[in-house]
């Protein structure tokens, strides 16, 4: 394997932070309701943050199943949104430093990449390594918005319950980071958001709210919510206006409500069951109607964007 130190370049007046933690909040195949991108943004928004490492995503980017965005202007090419993996110091509300490493996930050479993750974590002190998702899940938005907790040791996510019991999954960069440090015998966890299907296409705010909850806990950094909360709170109200009249779509979420309570009561940890009315449609029938539905509307207004602090 070629030297993984040859695909970053770090900032020459690295300070002393301690022990940090390292979030790690890459955004790859599911970033359901953009919980992830979300919370990046609303960190380095509402924290100060400097940019202390960053990688070549030439090496590590397929531009071609990724397209980067340019902006054409009449007739001249105004301006290409260039990737940006890096990695930054942040500091919470306290003043606490952690690193949060940002960007799209590498489409290449990944055990090359991750190696060289490992070797700033240990140059930088890293005590923990925490990363965030977002998965699209048969939930209602009418409820709490539900986190999968797992870790390299049980201890770091007591108090959090199951969801799954086995399952496999398409593998991401980021899972792999974990993976591998906890087979070296490092600290490592992650979390999970649970986003309705129905919702999945569309910013989730009330997801980012949930992993910084819980990162926060996990961790004792201090971070902000109070821009995510009102936002959640917006787009629920505008999802609400959007079905306050009844009918179907109405009936759908009362059908995904049960569902999930039902869930909730018993806990068996598989997956969310079936209410026993054999009337009710499948989790992913009533997800797909959904989608058609609030697609349907016309919001003149759109999405609330998220507020920046």
């Amino acid at each position: 394997m070629l030297d993984p130190r040859e695909l970053y370049e770090v900032a020459d007046d690295l300070p002393e932070i301690g022990r940090p933690v390292l979030v790690e909040a890459l955004t790859g195949v599911v970033d359901a309701g953009g919980a992830i991108r979300l919370a990046r943004d609303h960190l380095l928004t509402t924290l100060d943050n400097r940019l202390i490492a960053t990688f070549d995503v030439d090496q590590l980017l397929d531009y071609r199943s990724r397209r980067p965005f340019m902006i054409f202007s009449e007739d001249h090419w105004e301006h290409y949104d260039e990737p940006l993996l890096g990695l930054h110091l942040v500091d919470d509300s306290a003043g606490t430093p952690f690193l949060l490493l940002s960007g799209p996930e590498p489409d290449l050479q990944w055990k090359r990449f991750i190696a060289a993750v490992g070797i700033l974590a240990e140059r930088l002190g890293v005590r923990l390594t925490v990363g965030l998702n977002a998965i699209p899940m048969a939930v209602p938005h009418t409820r709490p918005c539900g986190v999968t907790a797992h870790a390299t040791r049980r201890d770091l996510i007591i108090g959090y319950e199951p969801w799954v019991r086995r399952v496999q999954a398409p593998g991401s960069a980021g899972h792999l980071i974990e993976y591998l440090r906890g087979r070296d015998g490092l600290d490592a966890m992650g979390f999970a958001a649970h986003v309705p299907h129905y919702l999945s296409q569309t910013d989730y705010p009330a997801a980012t709210e949930s992993l910084l909850t819980s990162l926060s806990k996990a961790t004792g950094l201090m971070l902000p919510l109070d821009g995510l909360r009102s936002a959640s709170a917006a787009v629920r109200s505008n999802i609400d206006r959007q079905l306050a009249n009844g009918g179907e779509a109405a009936a759908l979420v009362t059908a995904l409500e049960e569902q999930y309570d039902t869930f909730i009561q018993g806990r068996t940890g598989s997956d969310l069951p079936a209410a026993e009315d054999e009337e009710l449609p499948t989790a992913d029938e009533l997800a797909a109607a959904l989608e058609r539905f609030l697609a349907e509307q016309t919001e003149p207004d759109g999405p609330p964007d998220l507020p920046s602090n």
